[in-house]
């Protein structure tokens, strides 16, 4: 029960009903706030976060393009997450760091530099799923009307809240056409991202993703690439043109909720399978390294204690 979770609130552990800011902070009013959504999974020597490393240098780096200070080092946020999962006692689930003004703020401006900082813990039964599965194994998507947003207006490298609204609003749209999820193109045309996820597309024997420039820095799916070159996948990023979606014999998004969600609808087309081989695969060699059973990638995992 989310009553009962220990949360890091700036400094120490309160109970879930006591970590609130008010309405009219800076952080809620305007968006000023930056985070990341970290998983850590079950394995045979206990819980484990993944890749938690990589989170807490983007959990750095969107710090640092917005212009935020840390009220703690960075490099004591690694302890300070492992401490509230452990705290919690879960075995598996999502963590969620926060960064945020806690001040009442009428100006477009932060009150300040320095931030507050916010850890949750939930268990998978705490976080409805977002999409609804397709009939036949996938979820179905479609090319929304939306396009990502342009790297020269904001910087699209940052986690930030108030640049997620690009992808509520794909998604938006997509759920109004009957759709489970959006798939966004850059500015230029190409296919970019989903509202919170990577994209995937096995075609002519190689596994296609859009390049970083115009998408998030997905950890989710950089494991992917890694793991599908390590297991004789080749592998391509860079500029896909939309018109890959009819000819593609697979297409999946990535995301740290779930590494490989395949589709089987995309706009008009049903694909044969879903999912199909390397997606199945994938997902198969995920589920190894997050559980502790694949010795290569034990760097990946970092234990609660």
């Amino acid at each position: 029960m989310l009553k009962d979770r220990l949360v890091y609130l700036n400094g120490e552990h309160v109970r879930w009903g006591e970590a609130h800011v008010p309405l009219m902070s800076h952080s809620v009013a305007r968006g000023s706030a930056i985070f990341e959504v970290i998983g850590f999974h079950d394995t045979a020597a206990g819980p484990a976060v993944f890749r938690l490393d990589e989170h807490v240098s983007r959990f750095r780096k969107s710090a640092s393009l917005l212009d935020m200070e840390s009220p703690i080092a960075l490099e004591d946020l690694s302890e300070v997450i492992l401490c509230t999962v452990r705290l919690n006692g879960l075995r598996e689930g999502l963590i969620k760091v926060i960064g945020y003004y806690p001040e009442i703020a009428f100006g477009i401006l932060p009150p300040r530099k320095k931030f507050h900082l916010a850890v949750f813990v939930f268990a998978h039964e705490d976080v409805p799923p977002e999409g609804s599965p397709s009939q036949g194994g996938g979820v179905s998507a479609c090319v929304s009307q939306w396009r990502r947003l342009d790297p020269r207006t904001v910087p699209i490298e940052a986690k930030a809240a108030a640049n997620y609204l690009n992808g509520i609003m794909a998604r938006q749209e997509a759920r109004k056409r009957g759709f489970d999820y959006a798939l966004m193109l850059d500015t230029r045309g190409f296919l970019a991202e989903g509202g919170t996820e990577s994209v995937f597309l096995f075609c002519d024997g190689r596994l296609m993703t859009p390049s970083l420039g115009t998408i998030l820095d997905g950890i989710s799916r950089k494991s992917l690439l890694t793991v599908a070159a390590d297991s004789g996948v080749e592998t391509v990023a860079g500029d896909l043109s939309p018109d890959l979606l009819d000819k593609a014999a697979e297409i999946f998004f990535s995301s740290t909720p779930c590494k490989v969600t395949p589709v089987k609808r995309m706009n008009d087309r049903v694909l044969d399978e879903a999912p199909g081989p390397v997606a199945t695969k994938l997902a198969e060699r995920l589920e190894m390294i997050t559980s502790g059973r694949d010795a290569r990638y034990r760097g990946w995992l970092f234990p609660v204690g």
